[in-house]
C-alpha cells in the first residue's frame, strides 16, 4: 500500500472527515505534509497563532492548558484524531498546547489549503461542523457534570 492511501485511510477513519468522499480525502492527504516528532516535543504552544491542523496517524499527544495553578491535562489523543482545527476553522489563537506524548508522525494541513477546500466541498464542510457540534455537546455535558459534582454537599 502506498504512503498516500495510507493516509487516506488513516483520514477516512477519523470522526473529523467522516462521510467525506475518497477523491477529496485523497487531495487532503496530497497537499497535506507528513511531520513527526518525537514524545516530549510540542507541535504548538496557546497562544500561538492557528496556522495549521495535524491529522495524527501514529502515536498519541496530550492536550494541556494553561492555568492559575499550572497546565492542566484536557485531553490524550491518539490515532485518527485531529488537533488544532479550532484554530483555523475559528480564526483564533491555539486554546492549547498540544504536546507529543509519543513518537508521532502527522499529517499537517495548512489552513489555507482546507480553507480552500471546504469552499470546494460543501460536503466536507458540513461533516467537520457535525464532528464540531458533538465535541461541543461531549464537553458541555462533561462541565455540567462537574459543576454539579462540585456544588454537592459532603456525605
Amino acid at each position: 500500500m502506498s504512503l498516500l492511501t495510507d493516509e487516506v485511510e488513516v483520514l477516512r477513519r477519523s470522526p473529523m472527515f467522516a462521510g467525506v468522499e475518497t477523491p477529496q480525502l485523497k487531495l487532503l492527504a496530497y497537499t497535506g505534509e507528513m511531520v513527526r516528532f518525537d514524545a516530549g516535543e510540542v507541535l504548538f504552544r496557546q497562544g500561538d497563532p492557528g496556522d495549521s491542523a495535524y491529522v495524527i496517524l501514529s502515536g498519541e499527544v496530550v492536550v494541556l492548558a494553561e492555568s492559575p495553578i499550572g497546565p492542566i491535562q484536557l485531553a490524550r489523543l491518539g490515532q485518527h484524531e485531529i488537533v488544532g482545527e479550532i484554530g483555523i476553522l475559528c480564526d483564533v489563537s491555539r486554546t492549547a498546547t498540544v504536546q507529543a506524548a509519543t513518537s508521532l508522525r502527522t499529517l499537517r494541513i495548512a489552513k489555507d489549503c482546507l480553507a480552500e477546500m471546504l469552499e470546494s466541498f460543501p460536503g466536507m464542510a458540513l461533516a467537520m461542523l457535525r464532528e464540531l457540534a458533538q465535541r461541543l455537546s461531549r464537553t458541555s455535558a462533561e462541565l455540567v457534570m462537574l459543576r454539579g459534582e462540585g456544588e454537592r454537599p459532603d456525605m
